[in-house]
């Protein structure tokens, strides 16, 4: 790799580590640890929402899309944008008024501990499954471009973004985010300039060969649910971002980190309108690859067979020194970002929803040092995930997301469930959750042209997205009904009515 490229990403995450020393005399409570003591500005809020929303899989994935299809991939990404007045008019000012840290506090208040554990649960095991992937991904492109050793990559990368993360707190990881938003916009403009001037005919010769071939399409609007038609892709969207919008701790905790309900709601707007366009320029990068190549003619080696390698390949040999090593770091740094966020969000899970109970006699100072160990326990296992993934060469990963899959479904209808019913209870959710989990188990083993359990024409028929959406229906729709049929005792009724949406609402008039 040449010097001023390496020298560009060296200092790119030397950075990255001086601001978690920078932040890290102001760890002195798991309140600043966690919420940066509700006080962080709203703009910084939104750019650290955004870096949650765009990794490296983004880098790699929407550019592999819109290079080989169209941009399809897109879609589920505008009910981002259609859930909004619902986030800012009700989760937000919920939220923020009767939690403390966690988001799974309200299910304890609803239904009891369990539901507070397996919330907490398919939170923390569906992040974790997705950090493996993004860091070994992350390592693979940047391996195959500048020829390093991959395994070297994710240890070299990981340490340090456990340092940053373990020494700043969150104030250190959102401000990351804030710096890693702005090299990213640069970043994609430099490489867009690259692809529609470096052919002979500038731009036009690159958009008229795509918008020939159609390759701005949205995909198909046809109903039809075995395949990734628009219809499904905006259901998966719809159910997908409520979904983290009401029961994503990662999200719920950037709600409390801001000083009032509108500054967050602000953030949340901020975060949004800036990851739709930002998928859109990766998706248009993907194009101008496709276009380039159609308007140069240049030969492309038999080492290249899949899409998703063609913009990485189309960096490694047309970016001159420095800009490459601009890419490289914008790159590195979208997977350190999100990881780091994942990380204090599951710290924040172990200590208010698992370590509290079990050591209720703890005093901050102790729970401040289980977040921290928390931290560098969780980041060395993705660690060590990413490296059996390296191994593995992708088998593992279908067994991980078969596993996220099973348990980190249904957290939506689990929300709605406790939030919208009056007349949901334990019994009637733990029903429903044990639905989910087995339709999840099945759906998960049997989908797709070559499942893991391949039960012939007793396998899932649809579209894999939407696992997701049958599930949070089936754990809402099954909880209700079981709720409906037993009756709860009148003492857990009286309980459960003042935590739903009708009371609360009821609360804020007469306040």
């Amino acid at each position: 790799m040449r010097a001023l490229d390496f020298a560009v990403v060296l200092a790119y995450l030397l950075a990255m580590a001086f601001l978690g020393f920078r932040f890290s005399r102001r760890q002195t409570s798991t309140e600043n640890y966690f919420v940066a003591k509700r006080s962080l500005p709203s703009w910084a809020m939104g750019m650290s929402m955004l870096a949650t929303m765009v990794s490296s899989v983004t880098f790699v994935a929407y550019p592999g899309s819109s290079y080989a299809k169209d941009w399809s991939l897109l879609v589920p990404g505008f009910m981002l944008i259609a859930v909004l007045p619902f986030v800012g008019s009700v989760i937000i000012p919920f939220y923020r008024e009767v939690i403390g840290m966690s988001a799974y506090e309200y299910f304890e208040r609803r239904f009891g501990r369990p539901a507070r554990f397996y919330s907490a649960f398919a939170f923390s095991l569906a992040h974790f499954s997705k950090m493996g992937f993004v860091l070994y991904l992350m390592a693979l492109t940047l391996s195959s471009i500048t020829g390093w050793e991959i395994n070297l990559v994710i240890v070299a990368v990981a340490a340090i973004m456990i340092l940053y993360a373990v020494k700043g707190g969150i104030e250190a990881i959102v401000w990351t985010d804030v710096i890693q938003g702005f090299v990213m916009g640069i970043s994609i403009v430099v490489v867009l300039s690259y692809l529609l001037f470096l052919p002979e005919g500038g731009p036009s010769a690159v958009l008229d060969r795509a918008t020939a071939a159609n390759k701005f399409q949205l995909g198909t609007l046809e109903w039809n649910f075995r395949k990734n038609s628009v219809p499904v892709l905006l259901l998966y969207g719809l159910f997908w971002y409520v979904q983290r919008y009401v029961a994503d701790q990662t999200m719920v905790q950037r709600y409390l980190m801001a000083k009032t309900d509108a500054g967050a709601f602000k953030g949340v707007k901020v975060g949004a309108f800036l990851s739709v366009p930002v998928w859109a320029m990766f998706m248009f990068v993907g194009t101008c690859v496709w276009g380039y190549y159609q308007a140069t003619g240049e030969a492309i080696p038999p080492s290249i067979t899949k899409a998703d390698q063609m913009f990485p390949y189309f960096l490694s040999q047309h970016l001159p020194p420095g800009v490459l090593g601009l890419l490289l770091a914008c790159l590195t740094g979208s997977a350190m970002t999100m990881l780091a966020s994942d990380l204090n969000s599951m710290s924040v899970v172990a200590v208010e929803d698992f370590y509290r109970y079990f050591r209720p006699q703890s005093n901050d100072r102790e729970r401040l040092v289980a977040a921290k160990t928390f931290v560098v326990v969780t980041g060395l296992l993705n660690i060590g995930t990413a490296l059996l993934l390296v191994r593995s060469k992708g088998s593992a990963l279908s067994s991980w997301f078969a596993v996220s899959a099973i348990a980190g479904g249904g957290l939506m209808g689990l929300f709605f469930l406790a939030f919208l019913t009056r007349r949901a209870h334990r019994a009637g959710v733990y029903c429903g959750i044990a639905v989910n989990l087995c339709f999840s188990a099945w759906a998960a083993l049997t989908k797709g042209a070559k499942p893991l359990l391949d039960l012939g024409e007793w396998n899932f028929p649809y579209d894999e997205l939407l696992i997701g959406v049958i599930g949070n229906i089936l754990l809402f729709t099954v909880g209700w009904l079981v709720s409906y049929l037993i009756p709860d005792t009148p003492r857990e009724a009286n309980a459960v009515r003042e935590q739903t949406l009708w009371n609360w609402l009821l609360a804020r008039r007469t306040a």
